[in-house]
């Protein structure tokens, strides 16, 4: 099993449910200005990958998993550096915006349940 990345939130902004409503999950690393911190899960990363994720592996959030159906050309870049990525949950071949990612569509209520302080976040190939 190949694990490109694997964080754990340290943080969970107050908008991120009314995001996650419309399919959209928001990630950046502890210590993102107060502004974007509101919209975003917060996390501290313990491994990435130099390699971006293929289509097909596997998102893991908790308990919940998706595939990945895309990955835009400047996502893993961000991720990377950054620690930020869109994660859009429309189970779309094609990404829209140059740096997200899109995985399969999920069951927002056990989503939420899941996105909280000490949950792993991770990106694998099975």
């Amino acid at each position: 099993m190949m694990h490109y990345y694997k964080t754990v939130i340290s943080d969970v902004g107050p908008e991120v449910s009314d995001l996650l409503e419309g399919g959209v999950l928001i990630l950046y690393a502890h210590g993102a200005p107060p502004e974007l911190a509101e919209v975003s899960v917060l996390h501290r990363a313990e491994a990435t990958h130099s390699e971006a994720p293929q289509v097909g592996s596997q998102l893991r959030i908790g308990e919940i998993s998706a595939f990945v159906t895309a990955v835009g050309p400047t996502a893993w870049h961000k991720v990377s550096e950054l620690g930020h990525v869109v994660i859009n949950f429309n189970g779309s071949s094609v990404a829209e915006r140059p740096g997200e990612i899109c995985a399969q569509p999920i069951n927002v209520a056990e989503m939420l349940a899941c996105i909280r302080s000490g949950a792993v976040i991770e990106i694998v190939d099975l």
